[in-house]
């Protein structure tokens, strides 16, 4: 194709060790968990019973208070499927949104959608893109703030139009005919995307959506027209688009995708020179040459100011003008050795005069530009005006004609002569242009070149350029203010601002006419003789109310006198009505979607907090949103902006129909008729969603869907040992204060806050991945393999009254209560789910109308965490010391010289020797002696080892780096039939502390 600008030529640390330093906390050592059992019952979360048969363990298995709860461990198939739709029923999910928007709020969070397209079933991007906001949106609701969340839908443009008329094309149809179709097309697709989305859990004002064909949209988006354009930012004006001859209308860059495999024929030619440039004398050009370029129809040819050589073919004498840099590359090229003759500047050769190859009338001079490059070709380049953005900037600079030889079909006009005339210049007329020049002896060589070319984002076929009437937007001379106001908003990730710069910087104008049906008119009258537009703040005034009250097609359907009254044009100063005729253009759907802020957002000065849409959408909707919003009222219309990758398959693939690899997210909730496609619910896509890098390309299949089902299995497999062991727990009244609990009750309440923070700021930071991250460290790391294997002896074997059980269970509701709702913004199901089984809250309160993780900064209390970690790093060389075996066999040694380290460790057992201190506890042992020395009559069998502990008090004030040693030695003690512990004097007999259980029961 010659006629499209082809510039070729012319041519995780463990638990104990992830903190160096903590302000008032202690520098700790990368240990890990052993993963002993305690007790005989798994460390595990999911382990309800014993794990083994003792000889007496049955008589007592009533007097053990075993994890109770209805909470199913697993949910699958149709019963996953009908408890995600009773949670949405029974929780209110579609009341969610009003019932919030309703409440008192000191702050609203406003994340305005962007529409999606209106053009066929819900798809998996929808889903990345939903759901990524909704996670959001809960979690903004959550903690309190009021959100304003109106979903809408694109609903004008060609793939529309052309998806509604189907086979029958535009043939015999009127605009208004056209109209309905694609209207009623739009509609039955918003119908069924909307399902998906309300099915997929999206909190949203369903009943108060916006859509680009409601005419109080359109009349909202003709006074943003009618505003940019008293500015003089709109104008009417002929100069070349990329136009589609496959959908006949003129194109934005944003509706343009690029092929990179797309094949164009490259072609060097000769121009004669016919007149020396002023610059060089007649005696410096004693010879006769040629100039070597890639050409179509050319009003010129454009040159550098570098070195230009004229060199001489060995194989025939021929001599040929190219850029002095490229002349070892043209001598590969053509397969001949090229000798220099003479150099000249591009300065010197400027307006030197060529003759066109097949045209020799026709005159050709050379010109200085700015876009001709040395990296490949010749060094000079073919400017048509008609037919390139750079070659039209040089003909309005020299004053050119700018004529336009190709037609609305992409077919050569009689402008291009007889032999080209009807002709496709991307298929035959390419050929016969390559015949004529061979038949005229200019043709040097034709080659074949594969290179990135513009197709029509819709159709799939390539675009070209050519010059038409249309209307613009001068972006131009709103990039430097689009640019100052864009340094104003966050922009996640920051790399993407650099494109959005970019994008910016590339667009010095904007195309916005568009010829077709279906669309928003734009507002113009012409007159009937001399084409003049008509068009001022009254007239479209006057047709943007009229499009508030009826709707757009009343452009059609009402007579001009109507859309253009007497007094209307009293004020234009115009003559009578029937001098002009309507226009049949409609905008481009991105100045639709663009000025969705002025139709949405509640105040006219107001921003959104936030626009979340994929990557396509940076030369799109934000910066179609951008250009308007700065226009009108000088400042963006987003106070951030997410840019989100595409969903593509496990492979990295895109996906299509053709590749197979097309992921239904109705088939990933409700399951497919192929046994390999099992109902995964809504919550697993959802899951999905937020475990994802959503600022790469995120990737959906089987693997990643079975990931993200086997995840969630997990979690409940842990909300259901919480629930298990406080269904008989009422925080209400039985909950223990803080001040009261064990050290390690204490200390996992500070873990919790420590959590809820970190949780708070990866939503605040549109990073739900990193609050899965955090959410499954807390629990395998903080909980089952710590917290859980510990307090198991006391959870199941203390009285179900006593002080240590009811702190425990403080706890762990605090820490059901903080997982679950830190689950909910990204499983609202499962989040609800357990909501309802848990305890502390009245039938029928839902957790998403309950708020936000709830902590508070008493729970940090200063030397607790010392005290624990302390024991902790000891804890750590006694497992070490007995790798693979039960701690709970073992006595332990604890030898702490006087000072901070020591009173820490007395804290948690006072008396020298014990069974049952918080100590021994966390230890896991049969008992443990705390001393300042290690004794010396310490058994042969003794295990020894020595540690330290750096101690950080007050922010550093307080630093004391302690020693200490430990001796691990056999218990001599039985084990309990009814604890399993081994404290009991012979293996028939109950410990000291079952016994007086046992009988208080009895």
């Amino acid at each position: 194709m010659l006629l499209c600008r082809i510039s070729l030529v012319s041519q995780t640390l463990p638990r104990w060790g992830r903190r160096s330093q903590r302000g008032g906390g202690l520098l700790l050592r990368a240990v890990s968990f052993s993963s002993s059992r305690c007790h005989g019952v798994s460390s595990g979360e999911g382990s309800a019973q014993p794990a083994e048969s003792g000889s007496g363990q049955g008589q007592y298995r009533d007097t053990v208070l075993l994890p109770k709860t209805d909470f199913p461990m697993k949910l699958t198939g149709q019963k996953l499927l009908d408890k995600e739709l009773e949670i949405q029923q029974d929780c209110k999910f579609a009341d969610l949104y009003s019932w919030q928007r309703e409440r008192k709020a000191k702050k609203e969070f406003c994340l305005h959608d962007g529409p999606p397209y209106a053009n066929g079933d819900p798809h998996v991007g929808h889903a990345l893109n939903k759901i990524l906001k909704d996670i959001r949106n809960r979690f903004e609701m959550l903690r309190g703030r009021q959100v304003h969340y109106v979903p809408g839908w694109d609903c004008h443009g060609l793939p529309i139009e052309l998806k509604a008329l189907g086979e029958l094309g535009t043939s015999g149809l009127s605009p208004l005919q056209i109209r309905q179709k694609a209207r009623e097309f739009a509609e039955g697709a918003i119908a069924r995307q909307m399902a998906a989305f309300q099915r997929w859990g999206v909190m949203a004002d369903w009943d108060q959506c916006y859509y680009t064909f409601d005419g109080a949209y359109e009349a909202a988006q003709l006074k943003v027209f009618q505003e940019m354009h008293s500015k003089g930012l709109i104008y009417q004006d002929y100069k070349p688009v990329f136009w589609s001859p496959s959908s006949r209308t003129a194109l934005a860059e944003a509706e343009l995708e690029y092929n990179a495999e797309h094949v164009s024929r490259a072609i060097y030619t000769t121009f004669p020179l016919a007149t020396l440039p002023p610059n060089i004398t007649k005696e410096a050009a004693f010879f006769f040459f040629f100039i070597c370029v890639l050409t179509d129809k050319p009003s010129a040819t454009c040159l550098m100011p570098s070195e230009y050589s004229v060199v001489k073919r060995l194989d025939n004498s021929e001599l040929l003008l190219v850029a002095t840099e490229r002349t070892a590359n043209m001598a590969a090229l053509l397969g001949t050795e090229l000798e220099v003759v003479s150099t000249f500047t591009g300065s010197q050769l400027e307006g030197g005069i060529c003759k066109h190859p097949t045209i020799p009338s026709k005159e050709v001079p050379l010109l200085p530009a700015n876009h001709v490059t040395m990296a490949k070709g010749t060094g000079l380049v073919h400017t048509a005006p008609a037919h390139g953005m750079e070659d039209y900037s040089v003909a309005s600079q020299f004053k050119l004609s700018v004529d336009c030889i190709v037609n609305e079909d992409g077919k050569f006009t009689e402008l291009a002569g007889p032999e080209l005339h009807n002709l496709s210049v991307m298929n035959e007329g390419t050929d016969r242009v390559i015949s004529m020049l061979k038949e005229c002896g200019s043709l040097v060589k034709e080659e074949r070149c594969v290179h990135s070319y513009p197709y029509d984002w819709r159709t799939k076929q390539p675009v070209v350029i050519r010059p038409s009437k249309q209307w613009f937007i001068n972006t131009a001379s709103l990039k430097d203010k689009a640019k100052e106001a864009l340094q104003k908003v966050r922009v996640l990730p920051e790399s993407a601002r650099s494109s959005l710069l970019a994008m910016l910087d590339r667009r010095t104008y904007w195309c916005i006419s568009r010829q077709r049906s279906w669309g928003v008119p734009i507002p113009v009258f012409y007159h009937r003789e001399t084409g003049e537009a008509l068009i001022n703040k009254h007239t479209v005034s006057h047709v943007a109310q009229l499009f508030k009250e009826k709707g757009s097609d009343c452009w059609w359907e009402l007579p001009i006198e109507t859309l253009l009254p007497a007094a209307v044009l009293k004020k234009s100063k115009a003559g009578p009505v029937g001098d002009y005729i309507r226009g049949e253009d409609v905008l481009d759907i991105w100045f639709d979607s663009g000025a969705s802020w002025a139709a949405v957002l509640e105040e006219s000065d107001s921003r959104a907090d936030a626009y979340v849409e994929g990557k396509d959408q940076i030369g799109g909707w934000f910066q179609s949103s951008l250009l308007t919003s700065v226009a009108v009222r000088n400042k963006a219309p987003y106070k951030s902006l997410v840019v989100h990758g595409f969903a593509v398959s496990e492979k990295g693939e895109k996906m299509s129909k053709s590749l197979g690899n097309v992921v239904d997210p109705d088939v990933v909730i409700n399951g497919g008729k192929d046994p390999s496609t099992p109902a995964f619910g809504a919550d697993v896509l959802r899951w999905w969603v937020a475990e994802s890098n959503v600022f790469s390309e995120v990737q959906i299949g089987p693997n990643a869907l079975n990931s993200a089902r086997d995840s969630i299995s997990k979690l409940r497999r842990t909300l259901k040992f919480l629930l298990g062991n406080v269904h008989s727990f009422d925080p209400r009244s039985q909950a223990v204060d803080p001040k009261e609990m064990h050290y390690i009750d204490q200390y996992m309440l500070h873990l919790l806050r420590e959590f809820s923070i970190k949780v708070t700021d990866a939503y605040s930071e549109f990073d739900p991945g990193r609050v899965i991250r955090v959410l499954q460290a807390f629990i395998s790391r903080d909980l089952s393999s710590f917290y859980f294997s510990i307090i198991k002896d006391r959870l199941y074997c203390d009285p179900e009254d006593s002080l240590g059980r009811r702190s425990c269970q403080t706890v762990l509701e605090e820490i059901l209560d903080g997982v679950t709702r830190s689950i909910a913004p990204i499983l609202p199901h499962l989040a609800e789910e357990v909501y309802l089984h848990a305890p502390g809250h009245d039938e029928g309160e839902t957790l998403f109308r309950s708020g936000w993780i709830k902590s508070s900064s008493v729970w940090r209390r200063p030397g607790l965490e010392e005290a624990v970690e302390g024991a902790c790093a000891i804890r750590d060389s006694f497992l070490s010391s007995i790798p693979g075996k039960n701690s709970a066999q073992y006595d332990l040694t604890i030898a702490i010289e006087p000072g901070l380290l020591f009173e820490l460790m007395e804290s948690l057992q006072e008396e020298p020797t014990s069974t049952s201190s918080q100590l021994c506890e966390l230890m896991m042992s049969s008992r443990v002696k705390l001393c300042s020395e290690l004794p010396r009559d310490l058994p042969s069998d003794a295990l020894l080892k020595h540690g330290t502990f750096l101690i950080n008090l007050e922010g550093g004030v307080i630093r004391e780096d302690s020693a200490y040693s430990i001796a691990v030695v056999p218990t001599s003690a039985a084990r309990c039939p009814r604890c399993r512990r081994f404290t009991a004097e012979s293996t028939d007999c109950l410990c000291p502390r079952c016994q007086t259980i046992v009988s208080q029961s009895q």
